[in-house]
């Protein structure tokens, strides 16, 4: 609980000296969702990421799923995220 950092209510960031502390035990297994082309519905990352880390726990895999903000675009009337999304002025 020292180690994490609150970042609003339901999130939270690993202190860096605790990523220190474990660097001498063996390495965990990672899935790393960075890119996808979304569906017509809208579902992308996040939607993928949250879904495969529901179901690595239900089939009784210890899994963690770490994301950050969803993509502002949306919030302010226009398609993609940081990067323009193609759309960039």
């Amino acid at each position: 609980s020292a180690d994490l950092l609150p970042y609003g209510h339901d999130k939270a960031k690993v202190s860096q000296a605790f990523i220190n502390s474990v660097q001498d035990r063996t390495d965990g297994k990672l899935v790393l969702v960075t890119a996808i082309n979304p569906t017509p519905a809208g579902e992308g990352k996040t939607t993928t990421t949250v879904g495969l880390g529901d179901g690595l726990n239900r089939i009784g895999k210890n899994a963690m799923v770490c994301i950050r903000e969803a993509s502002l675009g949306p919030n302010f009337g226009m398609k993609g995220g940081a990067a323009g999304g193609g759309y960039a002025q």
